[in-house]
């Protein structure tokens, strides 16, 4: 029968608590970001209404006054000349709104996509693990790793598949140049589920 030593039972209970609390920031982190998008979105949305309406009613009130000066209400010689730097600050304020909503729907894709690999069972190859935490290797712009916590080691995964063929061609490709102890595992929800066959 196994024996833990209460000072192992200590850390254990420490990693657990640590695990707890960056679950915590992470979901509170995806709360803030949530809300930040969806201000946004009214933001662009109401600035867009606005633009609308400044357009049409520029353009109403071009189309009346140039009727009114073909009828012979105004004078020939008068022009109607509208505010070039007016319209350009616009143009800037459309290119700017074009560029926010190509930026919301890149973050909106993200987090689909995350939601996606938490509910469906992926493939992904594990390339290395540590005891400790205190490894730098996962960056929020790496989107294509996985880093899980398989008591009591950190694991650190490449790439998500949605087939075992494709994650082993890839643990190959891996092997091939230098991770020699890469494995193909599945996941789903987040949690490793198994070691798959590596061929």
């Amino acid at each position: 029968m196994p024996f833990i030593e209460e000072s192992d039972l200590l850390e254990l209970h420490k990693d657990i608590d640590k695990a707890q609390i960056i679950n915590e920031r992470l979901l509170d982190q995806i709360k803030y970001k949530n809300k930040e998008i969806k201000r946004n979105k009214v933001q662009r949305n109401v600035l867009a209404g606005i633009t609308g309406l400044f357009l049409i009613g520029a353009l109403a009130i071009t189309s009346f006054t140039a009727g009114l000066s073909q009828n012979g209400y105004g004078a020939q010689d008068q022009f109607v000349l509208s505010d070039i730097d007016s319209l350009d600050a616009i143009k800037s304020r459309i290119d700017n709104l074009k560029t926010q909503n190509e930026e919301l729907s890149l973050i909106k894709e993200y987090y689909l996509a995350k939601e996606f690999l938490e509910k469906e069972k992926i493939y992904s190859v594990q390339i290395k693990s540590f005891v400790e935490n205190n490894v730098t290797l996962a960056s929020e712009a790496l989107t294509n790793t996985m880093f899980v916590k398989t008591n009591p080691f950190y694991s650190y995964s490449l790439g998500n598949f949605g087939t075992l063929q494709e994650a082993q061609r890839f643990r190959k490709q891996l092997v091939d140049i230098g991770f020699q102890d890469a494995f193909v595992a599945s996941y789903k929800d987040g949690k490793r589920l198994q070691i798959e066959d590596p061929y």
